[in-house]
């Protein structure tokens, strides 16, 4: 067994998947079949949603499997059928029950973006931001019934600095996680893995991100605000109101400077300067209802009106 070939099943639908797929592609396994969820229409007319996974195995001539539920006799059995020494399973979507998890020889993995127990649960990333932790990472764990409470099987960890962006520890952890998952398969083949249980009183849980979250607060610290744009945009739209307006804040700037907050402060005329409830932020790019995104020079040469220095932003 050391030297033969996993015989793999993937399940898994969004880009993040597709990149693990690929990466198992590249390697010397098999991959025998993909699991993605089923096709759904895109926010157009009679325009589907993008399937990153099921293009990519289709363009492989893998076999591909969309069933609306995995808890029937018949869909196990089609699992049972494939023969599959391991199961691997990254953002599919879909809860698996233990008649799957029990299937492959070596059960179910699963590749999570944090460092665990540390943040089990939907937005592992952003939670792990928003909370000011000095880094964050992905885990190979061992699937289990439960809500990421399975055994880890191997560790990777990247720092969080305070410039950077969710999308810029995505795509980090998306490397960290294609090795990781590769390395991982390999120590299961060669049978050296020594899972290692999870401490349940040092997990915390990720929830999921609400629409909420983006409303600006312009009482709370510069820091705090810029924090909130670079973590939650573009998933969850990060806003303040100017009249009836919702506006989109896409970047910002930190300044060192102090004001009632909410109030726009005098700068040259190419600028928007806020203060918040301490320090203040330059708005380098926002969107306007209907409008593509724009500098503030650009918003400045048609609304420098509402943007004038004394306004109170809402």
């Amino acid at each position: 067994m050391a030297n033969t070939p996993l015989r793999i099943v993937f399940a898994g639908t969004p880009d993040f998947a597709a990149l693990n797929l690929q990466a198992l592609l590249d390697s010397e396994h098999q991959v025998v079949a993909v699991y993605t969820q089923p096709d759904k229409k895109g926010k157009r007319k009679n325009q589907m949603a993008p399937r990153p996974v099921k293009d990519l195995a289709l363009a492989h001539e893998i076999p591909v499997f969309q069933p609306h539920s995995l808890k029937t006799e018949e869909e196990q059995q089609v699992l049972a059928n494939l023969e599959a020494d391991i199961m691997v399973v990254v953002a599919y979507g879909m809860l698996l029950p233990k008649a799957i998890l029990d299937t492959p020889k070596n059960g179910c993995i699963n590749v999570h973006g944090s460092i665990l127990p540390r943040w089990r649960g939907a937005a592992p990333v952003e939670r792990s931001m928003l909370a000011g932790d000095a880094e964050t990472g992905v885990t190979i764990m061992q699937m289990d019934e439960g809500l990421d409470t399975g055994d880890m099987l191997l560790i990777a960890k990247t720092p969080i600095t305070d410039t950077d962006t969710s999308l810029a520890v995505f795509e980090r952890l998306s490397e960290l996680g294609t090795a990781a998952l590769v390395d991982t398969l390999g120590q299961i083949q060669a049978a050296t893995l020594t899972p290692e249980k999870q401490n349940n009183d040092l997990a915390t849980y990720a929830k999921k991100l609400s629409k909420d979250e983006g409303v600006i607060d312009w009482s709370l610290p510069a820091t705090e605000i810029d924090l909130k744009i670079r973590t939650l945009s573009p998933r969850i739209a990060v806003t303040f109101k100017m009249g009836e307006d919702k506006i989109k804040l896409l970047q910002c700037e930190l300044l060192n400077q102090q004001g009632t907050p909410g109030e726009i402060l005098p700068s040259d005329k190419k600028s928007i300067v806020v203060a918040c409830g301490e320090g203040a932020i330059k708005l380098k790019q926002l969107q306007l209802p209907g409008k593509k995104p724009m500098d503030a020079a650009a918003i400045l040469n048609s609304k420098r009106e509402q943007f004038s220095a004394g306004v109170t932003l809402g």
